[in-house]
């Protein structure tokens, strides 16, 4: 049995390092000209299949002419690598913010990620904040501080006013919306730089700090590891606890896990994703702050929060979904029952390609194996499910999510002033629970306009597919997710009442001009 144990390990290990090193070579090889014309075939064929706003922005006469083109001007054998850099403008040109194409990135086998755990590269420590057409270090979570407030001028020889015009033909957002683009490229500057450049172990970056330049090369360094020895001048004898006082500190640890699921804790940044305070002693002004809509027990925090607001008698409640990408569906509809006074549609059906969407979703050719055949012994009940909740309506296919059905306010909603935050990075969710907002005149929007579009986006759930030759993926929403109401012309987000922009000054002497101008606005209405 053992032996039998001990064989098993010995393929899969022998595997694993096949398949890295197989991967590894065919992202870096010359793929054919044949080859790359059939990738970009597969990925046009994806979108057609699943995407049921294809042509929603670019009229399909233009996307056939832009496909056919790339395939035109490929003539030589290219990596996946220089693939991407071509095919990515051209997917872009959907204009639909959902549909993201990656890079193809080097594998690594278990030991050389074991490896790569012990470093850290001082570039990702940094934040980095596109304002004014500049690329700034908005902060860092490495100990060097002095870059912070900095503009990023060079990094090797590259211009980074060169880099940002680039990185920004490869994203899209939703229509002809351009505010997303700048905020977008700052927040995932790193995250482009990788896709483009690859692994580095080092970077030579120029840095300006008002009149002045100056260069650091930030490295891969060593983390630093926790010390074993003991310090023999500093004996400290092991506090015997009592009873008491261990069942106080369990309940202390299971009070704080508490309250990290309901605030969605984010490790990487020792920050929250819900945070909610009062704004002044009085209780008269809160504050409540969404940086997404995707993780934690938010039900809890919800209840908690409006019923605080209820006993509190708040007045006003600024609501910030600044640098909100979006998330649950089911959160914003249950948010948004706490702001409304009236009776309320949340979406409608959404427009699918699919009688069966969600086992399309499952059975993507990067769904693993055994996710496969476990959705494959559900498939009954997964097309029996989709079956009900599809319909047929004038030649197009329509999913009933249970947000459809008409609801009122929940006992506890806020009946005071709205005000909401907003930015380019209020995309997806967080534009949809502010296209309802805005549409009935519920809250005052200050800012500037959101990312994803007023009258809704292509999202739901998600296709994604690897292709056959450069082994590059694409990611698209197969459900059109919209609100009821809708606005002229189509294909721009929810704008502001009040336009506001913050800038590098204001960052560097920790101003928040939109918040600010709303505190100035409850005074005057006091």
């Amino acid at each position: 049995m053992k032996k039998t144990v001990l064989l098993v390990l010995v393929v899969l290990i022998l595997v694993s390092c096949t398949s890295v090193k197989t991967h590894n070579e065919q992202i870096t090889k010359l793929h054919p000209v044949v080859d790359l014309h059939e990738d970009i075939d597969k990925v046009y064929n994806q979108l057609k299949r699943h995407h049921p706003k294809l042509y929603q922005y670019t009229p399909k006469e233009v996307l056939d002419f832009k496909f056919d083109s790339l395939k035109e001007a490929i003539k030589t054998p290219i990596n996946s690598r220089e693939f991407y850099k071509k095919l990515a403008p051209v997917v872009s040109q959907v204009k639909q913010g959902h549909i993201s194409l990656g890079s193809a990135n080097k594998w690594y086998t278990k030991k050389e990620r074991k490896q790569l755990l012990k470093r850290k590269f001082e570039f990702y420590a940094l934040d980095f904040e596109y304002l004014q057409n500049k690329l700034w270090v908005k902060s860092t979570r490495g100990k060097d501080s002095t870059v912070v407030g900095c503009e990023v001028v060079k990094i090797e020889d590259d211009l980074v006013s060169d880099l940002i015009d680039v990185y920004k033909t490869r994203f899209s957002s939703d229509g002809y919306n351009t505010t997303l683009h700048n905020r977008y490229v700052g927040r995932r500057f790193s995250s482009f730089y990788y896709k483009d450049k690859g692994y580095v172990d080092s970077l030579r970056v120029t840095f300006k700090n008002e009149d002045s330049l100056f260069i650091k090369t930030l490295r891969r360094i060593e983390k630093k590891k926790k010390s074993k020895k003991k310090d023999s001048t500093k004996i400290v004898k092991p506090v015997k606890l009592t009873s008491a006082e261990k069942k106080a500190n369990r309940i202390a640890a299971k009070k704080k896990r508490k309250f990290n699921r309901m605030h969605g804790f984010i490790k990487k940044y020792k920050t929250y994703t819900r945070n909610f305070r009062f704004v002044e002693e009085a209780e008269d002004v809160a504050y409540m702050k969404l940086r997404g809509f995707t993780n934690g027990n938010y039900k809890r925090f919800y209840k908690e929060s409006f019923a605080k607001l209820d006993s509190a008698k708040t007045k006003y409640l600024i609501l910030d979904l600044r640098d909100n990408g979006g998330g649950r569906i089911a959160e914003i509809d249950y948010l948004y029952s706490h702001l409304t006074n009236k009776q309320y549609k949340f979406i409608e059906d959404s427009e699918v390609n699919s009688r069966i969407p969600f086992l399309k979703f499952l059975m993507s050719n990067t769904t693993p194996n055994s996710i496969k055949v476990l959705s494959g012994l559900a498939s009954p009940v997964i097309v029996v499910q989709n079956l009900i909740r599809t319909r047929k309506q004038e030649g197009k296919l329509y999913y009933r999510f249970r947000q459809t059905r008409l609801r009122g306010p929940r006992p506890l909603h806020f009946t005071g002033d709205i005000y909401v935050l907003i930015n380019g990075n209020s995309f997806s969710a967080s534009s949809l629970i502010s296209t309802h907002l805005k549409a009935t005149k519920r809250a005052t929007f200050v800012g500037e306009e959101t990312g994803g579009a007023y009258n809704g986006t292509v999202a739901g759930i998600y296709k994604l597919y690897e292709l056959p030759n450069t082994k590059l993926k694409i990611r698209m929403g197969m459900m059109q997710i919209e609100a009821p109401q809708k606005q002229s012309p189509d294909g721009y987000g929810v704008m502001p009442d009040i336009e506001i922009s913050s800038s590098i000054i204001d960052r560097n002497l920790k101003k928040d001009p939109e918040f600010d101008w709303v505190i100035k606005d409850i005074e005057r209405k006091r």
